[in-house]
């Protein structure tokens, strides 16, 4: 039980990536609050996690809302004692051809994907030096995040900008013994890339259902798109005292998908 005892926060962890994490992280020990924007999947997510023996706690949070994120926190706090770990998790994508991306477009995902990680990498801080206990914050980047790709300018923008949080977070929390790291996924089978390829269909950009993953998965050298439990592990080690001395640091987890 490499977490026990330990209280973490995971956003965006009521399907997909993050619910991998979260089950992962409860099997470890850990008491885990499932914050999504999504209520009703989180109740879901949190009932089916303490069905299994472990312990969770459903929370209604939206990234972009720095209250609610305050919210969150206090409502798992109140319920666990302390927080340990904080998942900057939660992120969206909504392709568009270059020449055609909108401010809307840009402004909702930066949000979502960047705002959201700076207020809750703020917030979980806060929390953790009023506890007056180390801490471990880790985000969520992407290989968007290494390269950038012409149907997924701002998305491309914000993990880049997840990168550069990550290492401005580990030099300003370090003295208050709270490291912050990251891991970066490339082609994963979940929601999100299922929604990606309707959307890519719609725009011209793949003619067929799964032949956008198909196309990104190509230089993947372990010849595979990961399943959210290939990425749990990695979150694991992050979250456990085998990272302890480690942070402004970005793990790939791609399959050898980008080599740089």
């Amino acid at each position: 039980m490499r977490l026990a005892n330990k209280n973490i926060i995971i956003t965006g962890s009521a399907q997909g990536i993050g619910l991998a994490i979260a089950e992962r992280l409860a099997r470890e020990g850990a008491a885990v609050g499932i914050a999504d924007l999504n209520l009703d999947a989180a109740q879901a997510a949190a009932k089916h996690i303490e069905s299994n023996g472990g312990q969770a706690i459903a929370l209604q949070v939206d990234v972009t809302k720095r209250e609610t994120v305050q919210a969150g926190i206090a409502t798992f706090v109140e319920r666990f004692g302390r927080l340990d770990s904080y998942f900057n998790n939660a992120g969206l994508n909504v392709p568009m051809p270059f020449l055609d991306v909108t401010e809307s477009n840009w402004n909702l995902i930066m949000n979502v994907n960047s705002l959201g990680v700076l207020i809750g990498t703020q917030e979980a801080a806060k929390q953790m030096i009023a506890q007056g206990t180390p801490g471990k914050i880790i985000n969520t980047s992407s290989i968007a995040g290494r390269e950038g790709y012409a149907d997924f300018a701002p998305y491309s923008a914000s993990k880049f900008a997840v990168v550069a949080l990550i290492q401005a977070g580990a030099r300003a929390l370090a003295a208050k013994g709270i490291t912050v790291n990251g891991f970066a996924p490339g082609v994963v089978a979940t929601p999100l890339w299922k929604q990606l390829d309707q959307d890519l269909m719609k725009m011209g950009a793949s003619q067929k259902e799964g032949e956008a993953m198909d196309a990104f998965s190509q230089n993947i050298l372990l010849g595979r798109p990961a399943q959210p439990d290939d990425i749990a592990g990695t979150a694991l080690f992050l979250a456990s005292a085998d990272s302890d001395y480690m942070t402004g640091q970005i793990i790939a987890i791609d399959g050898g998908m980008v080599l740089v």
